[in-house]
């Protein structure tokens, strides 16, 4: 048994993990009744897939900085455009069910007296239009702002400062009505998706399902980047970039590369996550939001990617028990957890996990204990002869 333990990777536990706990939620809210304690609620399954997208983009964050040494306070922005190219495709499939009843145009719009579509709003009705714009947008803008900023030798404190500002400049200009994507009350009130009901108990469970398969393939991506030639030359660069530059690598282009990757990760989430909220507006630009992205992978730990994923969701879990009991101090709860977690476990939570992997002992018998014993002994005697 513990052997087998040995072998399985952290790949294969998160996967594997995801995958029992969507096929648990899945069983629990088709085939028990309301009532029954095993139940899950429509409104749980929506909550579940909330965090997943938030893991998901936890693991963005922590795809830069735990692993590029790049200190993001602007992820912010890429899981909210990612956001606005879903709600932009799911606004089109209104159509004439909008309170002012044009086919054409968002209610907005109609409002606005705007009497055609904005040219970016040019084929926002498909579905496919909607994907490469997840993609696409996020992935600009991160594409051009590293190539600036990295090719600069931006970096440290000034870096993070850049992106912040990036994201609170985007956040003034996304509240302007001129802008074409709702102003200050961004683009709800969504009818359905693909054709199917975003009211319907089983577009929620597929769009949980749908969110849970997204997180464990960026999972793998990740880690197949982090344990690539190239992810060691990024690790590399975090540590020492000078020794990098003068062995011959180009730290900038590979800084390029995960941020563009690690913001394509961020939109997909902000995909996923409107949908199941319902809304996307301007003040998912915050910064406050982005830095609490940041303070989600330092406490679930740093530089593991799995460890982003557990501190996303016990961060976002206690926010939603602590803001229903007391929500005035949420923020300085959080701020405390921040600070315990950096002085009393610096590795995060994920840093606990190896502790007690050692300790455990219910997986290694007393007889196997002996073995190990005696076959050290025998190597040693076999040495010595």
């Amino acid at each position: 048994m513990q052997k087998m333990f040995k072998t399985l990777s952290h790949l294969h536990v998160v996967v594997g993990t995801l995958f029992i706990a969507t096929l648990y939620v899945t069983i629990c809210n088709l085939f028990f009744a309301e009532g029954s304690f095993l139940h899950v609620s429509d409104y749980t399954v929506s909550l579940f897939g909330k965090y997943l997208c938030y893991a998901l983009l936890a693991l963005a964050v922590d795809l830069v900085w735990g692993y590029c040494g790049i200190l993001s306070l602007g992820h912010g922005a890429f899981f909210t455009l990612g956001g606005y190219a879903m709600g932009m495709y799911l606004m089109r499939q209104i159509g004439d069910r909008g309170v002012y009843g044009n086919p054409d145009l968002p209610d907005f719009m109609v409002f606005l007296s705007w009497t055609e579509l904005p040219w970016f709003w040019a084929g926002s009705s498909s579905i496919f239009w909607m994907i490469a714009m997840v993609f696409i947008g996020p992935g600009l803008l991160a594409y051009v702002f590293g190539s600036m900023a990295f090719r600069s030798r931006v970096s440290g404190v000034y870096l993070s400062i850049m992106t912040q500002a990036m994201t609170y400049a985007l956040m003034l200009a996304f509240f302007r009505n001129e802008m074409g994507f709702g102003g200050n009350n961004g683009l709800t009130d969504f009818k359905e998706i693909a054709g199917f009901s975003l009211q319907e108990p089983s577009t929620k469970l597929a769009l949980f399902i749908i969110t849970a398969v997204a997180l464990a393939i960026a999972y793998w991506i990740s880690n197949y980047i982090v344990n690539s030639k190239m992810g060691r030359v990024v690790t590399a660069t975090r540590d020492a970039e000078s020794r990098v530059r003068f062995v011959g690598y180009k730290p900038e282009h590979y800084k390029v590369w995960i941020f563009v990757v690690s913001a394509m990760l961020a939109g997909v989430a902000g995909a996923l996550y409107v949908p199941q909220v319902g809304i996307i507006n301007p003040g998912e630009f915050s910064p406050l939001n982005s830095i609490e992205m940041v303070i989600w992978v330092a406490i679930g730990g740093r530089c593991t990617l799995y460890g982003a994923i557990i501190g996303a969701i016990v961060v976002s879990y206690a926010k939603t028990r602590f803001t229903a009991i007391m929500p005035e101090a949420w923020l300085f709860a959080l701020g405390g957890l921040f600070v315990l977690v950096t002085l009393l476990l610096p590795k995060g939570i994920a840093g606990l996990l190896p502790n007690l992997f050692d300790k455990m002992s219910m997986f290694k018998s007393d007889e196997s204990k002996e073995l190990e014993v005696k076959d050290k002994k025998e190597a040693t005697t076999a040495e010595v002869k």
